[in-house]
C-alpha cells in the first residue's frame, strides 16, 4: 500500500466480509460493519478482530449512524433476492427496501463516496426502471454525482462468471463519465477452475475436507443444449462446472442439489470428461440412464473449492453449519471484484482530475474493449 490513499469506511450488509477483505486489501480502514446474520457476524468477527460488527437490523442502528458523518466510504450490498432473475422478483419484497436504508445511511452519513452492490437484473431489465429512477434521484438530491457500472468477476482476476451491479457516488467529484475506464486498467486474466482447486487435493483430502453429500442423479427428462456444461443433464439446479473455464455465479442456495457438480477424475486426474461423453450421447439420440446412474466421480462443489473460487483467502474461517457457510460464500462479493472497485474509487478520490482528462476518442476506444 506504499505511496496509496488510506480511507476510512463503514461497511454495511457485511455478511461474512468478503467485500470488506477487497477493501482492505485496497487500503480501505473499517470502522464498523452491520449484518444481522449471526452466523456470518461471527465470521466476520473472527477474521477482523479489530472491527466492531453489530450483529441486528440495520434500520435499528441508523440512529447511531451520524458518529460516522464525513467518513470516506460507505460500501455494501443490500439483499438482492427481490430484484434477482433466480428469486421471486418482487418489489414489495422486505428485503427490496433495505436499498433505502443503503442511502439512508449515505444520507446521515455524508462519505466522499458510496458503493451499492447488487444484481445485475436491477440494472438492467425494465422491471426496474422505476426503482432505478428513484434510486439516481436520491443520490442526485443527496449531492452526489454517480455512475452505474456492471461489471464480471472473471474481467478481474475471479474464476467465476459473475456480473454485479456498483452505484457508485462521489459527493465532491464532478465530471465522473468515464469511470468505467478507470476499470480497464485492473483488468486481469482469471484462472481456470481446475487451476483453483488442483492445489487443494481431491475432496475428502486434507486441504479439502469440508464436501458436500447432496448426490448428483441423471435427470429423466433433461434439458439440451448446445454446451455440456448448460441445459440440465442432471436434478437440481447445481450445474456441472467446466474445469477448464470459469465457475458459474455460486449461488447463496448450495450445500444441496443447487449445489454446482464437478468431474474429480476430469478436473484432477485429467481423464476424459464423464459430462461431455454424457451429453454428446444424449445429443446422438441415447436415452437419458437411470436415476441413479451417475458415476461416483461426479460430485458437488466442496465448500473449500467454493471458497477459492470466490477468492477468499485460504485461512478464511467460516463459523456455522454446512449450510449457513455455503450461503455466507455464495452471498459475499469475490473478493478480488471488491478490491478493483476500492481501487477505483480511491484512485478517482486521489486524483479527480485524472477521470476527465481521456480525450473522447480514446476514451471510447477504451471503453469498446470494457465491453467486449
Amino acid at each position: 500500500m506504499k505511496n496509496k490513499m488510506v480511507l476510512s469506511g463503514l461497511s454495511v450488509f457485511s455478511g461474512a466480509g468478503g467485500m470488506d477483505v477487497g477493501f482492505i486489501r485496497a487500503g480501505v480502514e473499517i470502522v464498523s460493519a452491520n449484518d444481522i446474520d449471526k452466523d456470518a457476524c461471527l465470521t466476520y468477527e473472527a477474521n477482523h478482530p479489530g472491527v466492531i460488527i453489530k450483529c441486528s437490523d440495520i434500520n435499528k442502528n441508523l440512529i447511531n449512524m451520524h458518529q460516522f458523518e464525513g467518513i470516506d466510504l460507505v460500501f455494501g450490498g443490500p439483499p438482492c433476492q427481490g430484484f434477482s432473475v433466480a428469486g421471486k422478483m418482487n418489489p414489495d419484497d422486505p428485503r427490496s427496501k433495505l436499498l433505502w436504508t443503503f442511502m439512508k445511511a449515505v444520507e446521515l452519513t455524508k462519505p466522499r463516496a458510496f458503493i451499492c452492490e447488487n444484481v445485475k437484473a436491477l440494472a438492467v431489465l425494465d422491471k426496474w426502471f422505476e426503482v432505478r429512477q428513484q434510486l439516481f434521484r436520491c443520490a442526485a438530491q443527496l449531492g452526489y454525482t454517480y455512475k452505474l457500472v456492471i461489471l464480471n468477476s472473471s474481467d478481474f482476476g475471479v474464476p467465476q462468471s459473475r456480473e454485479r451491479m456498483f452505484l457508485i457516488g462521489f459527493r465532491d467529484v464532478e465530471n465522473i463519465n468515464n469511470l468505467e475506464v478507470q476499470f480497464e486498467q485492473y483488468k486481469k486474466p482469471a484462472q481456470t477452475v481446475r487451476d483453483v482447486v488442483l492445489p487443494l487435493g481431491v475432496a475428502g483430502s486434507e486441504n479439502n475436507q469440508r464436501i458436500c453429500n447432496a448426490k448428483v442423479t441423471i435427470a429423466a427428462k433433461p434439458v439440451m443444449r448446445k454446451s455440456p456444461y448448460a441445459g440440465m443433464l442432471f436434478n437440481g439446479q447445481g450445474r456441472p462446472l467446466n474445469p477448464d473455464r470459469y465457475s458459474c455465479a455460486l449461488h447463496a442456495s448450495m450445500g444441496g442439489n443447487k449445489t454446482p457438480i464437478i468431474d474429480e477424475d476430469h478436473c484432477y486426474f485429467g481423464q476424459d470428461s464423464w459430462v461431455e461423453w454424457y451429453h454428446s450421447y444424449l445429443m446422438k439420440g441415447g436415452k437419458p440412464l437411470p436415476l441413479d446412474a451417475a458415476p461416483k466421480r461426479l460430485r458437488r462443489l466442496t465448500i473449500d473449492e467454493a471458497q477459492r473460487i470466490q477468492t477468499f483467502p485460504d485461512d478464511y474461517q467460516f463459523i456455522g453449519g454446512q449450510s449457513s457457510i455455503y450461503r455466507q460464500i455464495g452471498n459475499a462479493v469475490p473478493c478480488n471484484l471488491a478490491q478493483v472497485v476500492a481501487e477505483v474509487v480511491r484512485d478517482v478520490l486521489s486524483n479527480p482530475e485524472a477521470i476527465a482528462s481521456l480525450p473522447s476518442e480514446e476514451c471510447e476506444t477504451k471503453l469498446l474493449r470494457l465491453a467486449i
